[in-house]
């Protein structure tokens, strides 16, 4: 039987094993998410115009599907409505695409005065639209137009898996015949950190009827999937892999474990804190922290599987940090302290590069504080 919050209502404050009290955790929450929203120097949030603000990715300046969608993520953790309201009315206004094959679906990357960058979707956007959409409805209840939230977020996930039938010319985010989510949705290849099982979980509640049989098998299949494209003595994934799991090489990156590859062990723990354990799961965190329980932790790479450095520093070092703590939820390493410790007194990464790990960094912070939580 399942034990996690779904089922229980329980999320345990994982740094109190380090002696951070739930008032401290939850003024560490309070403090992270200001800075990230009003700082005027470390923050990352663009008022483009009074209703309708956006998330800069600060090491490209465009805003991103996935930076919109963590945004309102963290707004309806949060409980900011308002805020929310803002960056929903921007990714509706300037990323939602109107015609052509890709109609229904978000354009991945805009300018942040709205203008088009792109015109093509990236699924882990639309995943983290539709839950944050669902969540939205459940905190604040449903209103009008693009504010009807539920209505929304069942639109979103409609296209996802049947733009083949609903637009011509339309490719499905999710791969008909196995259930895993694509890379894009013209590639028949994954990406691991795309696999969000316990969002899946929650959309076989609340998609349309129809659908919510094939939410349930998807939870299954990435499930399984995040298992075979980890490696099995250091617990790596790579950044893209075909559906068997295997590495797959992109825009001419020789690197493998890099910067969309750490938020698997994020994706894990969530998993676990919502759904309870999963052994072959629980067991790649281990896997993962026994890796970087041997590294130099000033001095981080880019990895192969097996663990061999590439000639590459981490781009997104803190971001890395960040999912050794988050790893520590179902781990059993006995580095598993030690992740938690270095978490607890890290701070927010400051300069260019802040906006990717630092949005890691909240998540991570929001789950091991016992302050992301299921609204449905």
């Amino acid at each position: 039987m399942k034990t996690g919050a779904f089922q229980t209502g329980i999320y345990p404050n994982y740094l109190a094993e380090i002696g951070v009290t739930d008032g401290q955790a939850r003024e560490k929450v309070n403090k992270a998410f200001e800075t990230i929203f009003f700082d005027p120097e470390e923050g990352f949030c663009h008022h483009t115009e009074e209703d309708a603000w956006c998330m800069v990715d600060t090491g490209n300046i465009d805003a991103r599907t996935e930076g919109m969608s963590y945004g309102m993520m963290m707004c309806v953790q949060m409980d900011r409505k308002d805020i929310f309201d803002r960056l929903w009315t921007f990714s509706e206004r300037y990323m939602l695409m109107k015609d052509g094959p890709n109609r229904g679906y978000f354009r991945w990357s805009v300018h942040i005065d709205g203008s088009t960058n792109s015109e093509g979707p990236a699924p882990d956007g639309e995943e983290y639209f539709a839950m944050a959409l669902f969540m939205a409805s459940a905190r604040w209840g449903d209103g009008e137009g693009s504010f009807n939230y539920s209505a929304r977020a069942r639109e979103i996930l409609r296209h996802a898996v049947h733009q083949h039938e609903i637009v011509t010319g339309g490719e499905p985010m999710w791969e008909p015949e196995n259930k895993y989510i694509r890379f894009v949705p013209g590639m028949k290849i994954s990406d691991p950190s795309y696999h969000l099982p316990h969002f899946y979980e929650l959309f076989a509640l609340k998609a349309d009827e129809e659908d919510r049989p094939f939410w349930k098998q998807a939870a299954e299949a990435s499930r399984k999937y995040i298992e075979i494209s980890a490696h099995p003595e250091t617990g790596l994934s790579p950044e893209y892999a075909d559906y068997y799991g295997k590495t797959v090489l992109l825009f001419r990156k020789p690197w493998v474990y890099y910067s969309d590859a750490y938020r698997v062990a994020e994706n894990i723990a969530l998993d676990h804190i919502w759904f309870g354990p999963e052994p072959a799961l629980d067991a790649v965190e281990t896997r993962i922290q026994d890796f970087f329980d041997g590294q130099d932790m000033e001095d981080l790479r880019a990895y192969e599987l097996d663990g061999t450095p590439q000639n590459e520093p981490a781009m997104h070092p803190t971001a890395i940090k960040a999912v050794l703590g988050a790893a520590s939820v179902g781990s059993s390493s006995k580095a598993r302290t030690r992740f938690l410790k270095q978490f607890a007194e890290m701070p927010l990464r400051r300069g260019v590069r802040r906006y990717y790990d630092n949005c890691l960094y909240f998540f991570c912070l929001l789950m091991l504080t016992g302050n992301y939580r299921i609204y449905i």
